[in-house]
């Protein structure tokens, strides 16, 4: 069964880029015939179709394979945004759990006590408002103030963003258990330690994974867009800013970089995905 399901997930998956890849060339094709205009009309098309703006998916794919400088090295472009994507993903992975241990606190803060939850999530609302864009500066100049290391800086841009559903998602989990059965474990004189681990942690497992999923791919843009911010001489954030100076001449590089940010982020979707599969598996025979 779950050979099947995987081999449905990666046929979907096919399937799914290239019915892109021929969305891509189609609209390319219909805009070159009808110099960038609708079809029988005078309107314009919203993205021109010229190499510049728009190369050829095959050429962004040749880019894939083909050999770019790093340092005094010439690697494949594959294996330098596999290099650079093991950067971005050490700083995702420790902002996400960063991220993740603070959402989790918070949410049980506020299911404990009332008043916090009537004060902060209004305030963990508001948090989000905030541009990353103008928040990551202040953060990498607070952190080379304090002598803290880039990594630790752009970690905590990827905790920013992490935080965010971890602890909306938790809270409505753990107040998602019936009023009978809170009650109950009130009737067993449980304390409300016990009742958070044995009866309000199990029902919000439903609601935890789902925003893990969530706070895993937006680490993973916190990661880059604080790359980025500090212009590190590392991470899948650094190959973007590069090939994006030098678009003019080689926009295939960064669409190549791009992809290689969205390979990144399925992957740590993935990842998630396959351990909720793994738990929730074991907590069924637990269960049986």
């Amino acid at each position: 069964m779950n050979g099947r399901r995987v081999l449905r997930m990666t046929l979907t998956t096919f399937l799914a880029m290239v019915l892109l890849v021929v969305l891509w060339e189609g609209y390319k094709w219909v805009g070159q015939q009808t110099g960038d205009r609708v079809p029988g009309t005078d309107i314009e098309l919203r993205v021109t179709t010229d190499d510049l703006t728009m190369p050829h998916a095959k050429d962004i794919l040749a880019e894939l394979v083909s050999d770019i400088r790093d340092g005094r090295n010439t690697l494949p472009m594959s294996v330098y945004l596999l290099k650079k994507a093991w950067f971005t993903l050490q700083e995702a992975a420790i902002g996400f759990f960063l991220g993740l241990t603070v959402g989790l606190a918070l949410a049980v803060l506020m299911l404990r006590w009332r008043v916090v939850e009537r004060g902060l999530l209004p305030w963990i609302n508001v948090s989000q408002t905030i541009p990353l864009i103008a928040l990551a500066p202040i953060i990498v100049t607070w952190g080379r103030i304090n002598d803290l290391p880039d990594l630790f800086s752009i970690s905590l841009i990827a905790a920013y963003l992490t935080f965010f559903p971890v602890a909306v998602s938790a809270l409505r989990g753990l107040q998602s258990p019936n009023v009978a059965d809170v009650e109950l474990m009130r009737s067993y004189a449980a304390s409300w330690g016990t009742t958070l681990f044995k009866l309000r942690l199990p029902a919000a497992r439903a609601y935890l994974f789902p925003a893990f999923k969530i706070a895993a791919t937006l680490s993973v843009v916190g990661a880059i867009v604080g790359e980025i911010s500090i212009g590190t001489k590392t991470g899948l954030g650094r190959a973007i800013l590069e090939f994006a100076q030098r678009y003019a001449v080689f926009p295939e590089r960064l669409y190549a970089s791009v992809i290689g940010a969205a390979a990144l982020g399925l992957s740590v979707f993935g990842l998630v995905s396959l351990v909720e599969r793994i738990f929730t598996g074991r907590t069924r025979e637990v269960v049986a």
